[in-house]
Parts: structure tokens; C-alpha cells; sequence
């Protein structure tokens, strides 16, 4: 059966799904989940949401880690959510650094459309996307999605600002967004 745009959520990782790090999230040790993501993501697949994830990683340009660290720090998502007992369709990250010209990385929005060719999706216009900095709520605007900011990881800097959020709703954090989703308040 397929997607209805309006029944995917996109997630940006650090800082939504896991602690972030100006010094970057260089391993799995480093990988730090916030429970309440992980069981908001387990309420959105349960309740019939397709969650994916589209993360910008320039830490593997940097050389700060590698690809296979960073296949480890998603495996060990990818179990946490499945143990929650939702589900991740598909995880999309850009290995680049930001001089490196390349379209996936955010703001572009090179990584959501690559979860809309491997979910088989027309469009993403009335998807979720969900994320803590401008560059995120950017790359889903590019591609008809509904923005959500959290103020959790960059996200409350990012509200401080209140740069380019006049559509954008604002939650907490990603569990509060579920909440809000899953009551059917929002439009």
C-alpha cells in the first residue's frame, strides 16, 4: 500500500533523535539517544506514520569517522526504535563537508528527495519534517513539507532567532510534536 505524503515524518538526527555535539558525534559511544525520541518514534509507526531519517554527517569529510562508525551509531538506532517497537523506513545522511558542492547536503534538499525515490513517493509535498536548525526546516520547505522545529539539540537557538519559522510549528521536543500529531490538533 503506498505512503500518503501526510503520513511521513522526517527526521533530522542529532539533536532530534540523539544529543548533539559541537564537537560532533564521532562514535557509537558518542551516540547518545534521548528516550522520549526513541518511543515517539515507536508511537508514530504505531500509529500507521513512515518515519526516515535525513541527517547532514560532514564529520566524515572532516575525518572525524568514518563510514562504517557512523553504519554502527544507526544499527544501534535502528535496534533501539525496532525494541520500541516502531520502525525506521529509511535512513538518508550526507557524507560531505559544506565546500564540497554536492546537492544533498541541508539546506539542499538532495537527502529528502533521495527518501522520496526510496520510499516510491510522488511527492513529499504535506510531509513532516522535523528538525532543530534553519537548514532543516529549509530543506523541507523546498519539498512542500511541513515544518517542525524542537528546541531540543541547535532548536533553541534556532527559535531565539526566529528566522524563517512564521510556518513553522514549534514543540519542545520530538515527543511533544508526537503528542501534538497523534491528538490531531494540528492541520
Amino acid at each position: 500500500m503506498p505512503i500518503a505524503p501526510q503520513q511521513l515524518v522526517i527526521l533530522d538526527r542529532d539533536g532530534v533523535i540523539n544529543q548533539d555535539s559541537d564537537a560532533y558525534i564521532k562514535s557509537l559511544e558518542e551516540w547518545i539517544p534521548y528516550p522520549t525520541a526513541i518511543n515517539a518514534i515507536a508511537r508514530l509507526s504505531q500509529a500507521g506514520f513512515t518515519v526516515a531519517v535525513a541527517t547532514n554527517q560532514s564529520g566524515i569529510a572532516r575525518g572525524y569517522y568514518s563510514e562504517a562508525e557512523l553504519d554502527r551509531m544507526h544499527t544501534r538506532m535502528n535496534s533501539l526504535v525496532e525494541e520500541a517497537g516502531g520502525c525506521i523506513a529509511h535512513i538518508a545522511y550526507c557524507p560531505h563537508g559544506p565546500d564540497d558542492a554536492c546537492r544533498c547536503r541541508k539546506p539542499l534538499p538532495g537527502l529528502l528527495h533521495d527518501i522520496q525515490q526510496a520510499l516510491a513517493l510522488d511527492s513529499l509535498a504535506g510531509s513532516w519534517m522535523v528538525g532543530d536548525s534553519l537548514r532543516d526546516l529549509q530543506a523541507g520547505e523546498a519539498c512542500g513539507c511541513r515544518t517542525v522545529l524542537v528546541k531540543t539539540g541547535k532548536g533553541e537557538k534556532t527559535a531565539a532567532k526566529g528566522i524563517g519559522l512564521e510556518h513553522t510549528l514549534v514543540c519542545a521536543d520530538l515527543a511533544e510534536f508526537v503528542d501534538t500529531l497523534l491528538a490531531g490538533t494540528i492541520d
